[in-house]
Parts: C-alpha cells; structure tokens; sequence
C-alpha cells in the first residue's frame, strides 16, 4: 500500500503553545515552520534554538524552522495552526487574508485559541470563518501544558473540525505519536467553548488556593463548575457529551490543577490580597480567562443563562467584589436538589 503524502504544517504565533505545537510536529518529522510576529524574536530563536521569550529551557528541534514571513510559510503549507491571544487573532487572520489566494496548498486552519472575541462573542473558529470565508477551520484542544507538550510528555487532545472529512483524518495521523493521541470530533462549539469555560474556572479554582479553602472547598467547586459549563455550552448550541471529554472535563482538571496555569495562579494571587490591576501590569503571558470571564458573562446575560460561578468570577474581576463576598453569596444561595447526571441510565 502507497503511502499517503505528507502534511506540510505552519505555525502562526510563536508564543508557549505555538512554539510547543511546532515542536511536536518537527519531532514528528513534519515539515513545519513557526511563523513569529516580529523579525528579532525569528533571529533569536534561530540562534539559540530555543524560544527563550516564552518557553526556556526547551530545545527546538533542528528540523524546525522559525520565520517572521507569514507570506513564505503559508505558501509551502497545507495546514495553518493560529496560536495566538484571543484579542490578536483577527488580525492575523487579516494578515492571512492578503495570502490566501496565492496560498493553494492551504486545506485547514486550525486554532489554538481558547477565548471569545470581546465584542462580537465570537468563538475563534467563528473569527477565522469571517475573515476567511470558505476555508474549513478546526480548533485544537485538550488539557495540555505547553512545557510538557514540548517535552514529549503523554498527552492526549480533541481536534475538532466544522467540516470533517479524509483530509482531517490524515491531520489527525500526521499530528499523532507516541507522546500525543488526537481524538476528532464533530462538536466544534463545544469542543471551543470548554476550552474558553475552563479558564473562568480556573481562577475560581486559584481564588479557593489563595484563600486556603481546603480540598473539600475546591472539589465542590469543580463539580459544580462542570455542570455550570454543560448548562452554558448547551444554551449555546454545543452538545453536552462534548463536556465530558477531554476539551471539557479533562482540561477543567488539568487547569484548575496545574501549577504552570496561569489563570489558576491568577486567581490565586487575588485570593491572596493582590489587585487585578497589580497582576495585569507590565505582564508579558495573556490570561485568557480574565477576557473570558467579562465575554462569557455578557453573552450570558444576554441570552438569559444562568450561570453563578461566572457571574461571581466576574464582579471579582471587573466590580472589585471581595473573595469572601462572592463565596458567601454562592454559599447562600437558594438551595436546590442535584438532579442533572451526566448521562441518563437506560433500563
């Protein structure tokens, strides 16, 4: 049996997570590139072979090349992974705009992303199809740590496409190894709308760490946050099985667990007395959950969906609303029976 011809990959955003994907994929032997933003981040990275910025300490693979031409590295690929904040993602994909039409090998875009667009509320995919309307696009997602994933350590992720196809099929292959199994899924929205919930609970998770609530505490919390995600994504459109996979339940765990979180450590530093002004200064790593929280808790608000943990999140975050009063106010709210398990018992 012929082999099937290979995926050529570019990764656009040389931050943590693009700079661990790529790595991945040249340890894969893939032919990739990791397009940077600026020309001196290329030069260094090149130099040092390491992307001393964002991910020190991890050595990039020989067979990776690193470019600032966004032009040039999308031109020889046939996969396009954006890995970028949130806020930036529309601008790249108008950069990317100027190229796809002398970009013919181009068959998916892929996110990285894991926020909505403030404004719009739109998912990354959504952002990606407005821009680039008539490419499929795809996310990427899962409980995964940048610095593991650049290591090799075992882990496993959901790729997720608006249109699945052979093609998707072949990505999944040409990204899969020993060190990292992609599943695919159909669910698009939800597979991005538990990647962008997690990191809202994430600091609720980090506000029970700094305020030294204890094991019981935070246990509860999680639950509760899981059924508070299902209610969310289903109200939007996702299917509730998707919460109970990895873009959901297992990147919920990992974020609201991992010491590398950054927004668990952000909630956190809060629960210990700082400001969210004094954690947003001079930083130079996004939380993406501080922009999720106000995104999610608008678009909640504007179509009616319950969602508590959020809203406390959100006056903590933006109304300068005390831990311990959002605790209280969650604790003392009417009490109810828990009847939604996650999936129904059939005779």
């Amino acid at each position: 049996m012929a082999e099937e011809p290979s995926v050529r990959f570019a990764v656009v955003g040389a931050g943590a997570w693009g700079t661990a994907v790529a790595a991945h994929l040249a340890r894969c032997g893939q032919t990739v590139a990791l397009v940077t933003r600026r020309p001196e981040h290329a030069l260094a990275m090149q130099l040092a072979r390491e992307n001393r910025d964002y991910l020190p300490g991890i050595k990039l693979p020989e067979n990776l090349a690193v470019t600032s031409d966004l032009r040039a590295a999308l031109l020889e690929a046939d996969v396009a992974l954006i890995a970028s904040p949130s806020h930036a993602l529309r601008a790249w994909c108008e950069q990317i705009q100027g190229v796809l039409a002398a970009a013919r090998r181009l068959q998916l875009f892929i996110s990285l992303v894991k926020g909505l667009e403030i404004g719009t509320h739109l998912r990354p995919s959504e952002v990606m199809a407005q821009v680039l309307p008539g490419v499929n696009v795809a996310t990427l997602t899962g409980p995964t740590n940048a610095a593991e994933v650049a290591r090799g350590l075992p882990a496993a992720m959901v790729l997720a496409a608006k249109t699945p196809g052979p093609f998707v099929d072949r990505v999944q292959a040409a990204m899969s190894s020993p060190s990292l199994r992609l599943y695919t899924s159909d669910d698009l929205a939800g597979a991005e709308y538990g990647a962008c919930l997690k990191n809202i609970y994430a600091i609720a998770a980090g506000l029970c760490d700094g305020q030294k609530l204890g094991d019981n505490a935070k246990a509860a919390l999680l639950t509760r946050a899981l059924t508070e995600m299902v209610r969310v994504g289903e109200a939007l459109g996702a299917k509730k099985e998707t919460f109970y996979g990895l873009s959901g339940f297992g990147d919920l765990v990992a974020t609201c667990h991992g010491a590398w979180s950054r927004n668990r450590e952000f909630g956190q530093r809060i629960g210990e007395g700082k400001t969210v002004d004094e954690l947003m200064a001079g930083r130079k790593t996004v939380v993406e959950g501080h922009r999720s929280t106000d995104a999610f808790h608008g678009l909640c608000l504007e179509r009616g969906i319950t969602a508590p943990i959020m809203a406390q999140v959100h006056s903590i975050l933006y109304e300068n609303k005390k831990p311990a009063d959002a605790l209280y106010a969650l604790m003392t709210r009417e009490l109810k029976r828990e009847t939604h398990a996650p999936f129904a018992v059939k005779g």
